[in-house]
This record gives structure tokens, C-alpha cells and sequence, in this order.
């Protein structure tokens, strides 16, 4: 019996380490999915928005070859089975890409954009506190106390 048991653990350990069990598992759970979602009401119609976020995120699944949790997340969203082209992504984003973010999803670059954005945002805004207080019209010393 310990013979099985070591037997079963060696298969489950070197199924894991190929990937194989994960794609087994994925395979099921979008089964799963797929099975209760013919089971339940029809799922209304993504809007616009809600279809171009999931493109994003296949985008990103299939990019860093996650198969396993792509399969899955196509079988729960309904997403159209052919994606949708990565110029038109970008565009309807209004991303401008060039040679280097090519080399990356929409996503990320769309992160790093928006995360360059927010720290220009906090410098104009460091910026104007600033002007505020050497022009005296936001006094630090002497704010929220009233004059009597």
C-alpha cells in the first residue's frame, strides 16, 4: 500500500511539474463553468468597454502563456473565440505604441503610461502648492485658525 501511495505522489508531482495537471484541472473547471452557464439565465451582452478589458486580459493571459487560466477565462466571459486585432485594442484605447511597447502587452504599457501620468500629476500639483505658499495665499503656519 505505501508502494501505491508513493507511486500516486511521484505521478501527481511529475504531472504538476509538466503542467499537465494544471491544464487537466483548467480543462474542467471551464467544463464546469461551460455546464452552469447553460445550466443559468443567458449572460447579458458585454458593452463595448467590458469587451475591450477582456481583450486586455487575454491579451496578457496569452502573452505570458498562461493556456490553463486563458481557457478558463474564455469559458466564463463569453469572449469572442477569435481576438480581437492588437492595432484595433490600441487604437480604441487611444494608446500610442511604438517599436518597444510592442514588446509588451497593452496592458502593462497602458500601466506604465498612467503610472508616468500620476507622477506628473503629483509634480504640477507639488508645483502649485508651492506657488500657493510663497505667494502667501496658503499660509502652512497658519491654517485653519481663524483671526479673532
Amino acid at each position: 500500500i505505501a508502494t501505491v501511495a508513493k507511486l500516486k505522489a511521484a505521478l501527481k508531482e511529475t504531472l504538476a511539474r509538466g503542467g499537465a495537471l494544471g491544464q487537466v484541472r483548467a480543462c474542467l473547471q471551464a467544463e464546469v463553468f461551460a455546464t452552469l452557464d447553460d445550466l443559468g439565465k443567458p449572460r447579458p451582452a458585454a458593452s463595448h468597454e467590458t469587451l475591450l478589458m477582456n481583450e486586455l486580459i487575454r491579451e496578457y493571459l496569452q502573452f505570458h502563456q498562461y493556456n490553463s487560466s486563458t481557457s478558463v477565462f474564455l469559458a466564463e466571459f463569453s469572449q469572442p473565440e477569435i481576438p480581437l486585432d492588437r492595432d484595433f485594442l490600441a487604437k480604441e484605447l487611444h494608446v500610442v505604441e511604438d517599436p518597444c511597447s510592442r514588446s509588451m502587452t497593452i496592458l502593462v504599457h497602458s500601466g506604465m503610461l498612467l503610472k508616468t501620468l500620476t507622477g506628473l500629476l503629483w509634480q504640477v500639483i507639488s508645483c502649485v502648492q508651492i506657488c500657493f505658499i510663497r505667494s502667501g495665499v496658503f499660509d502652512l503656519v497658519n491654517y485653519g485658525q481663524t483671526s479673532s
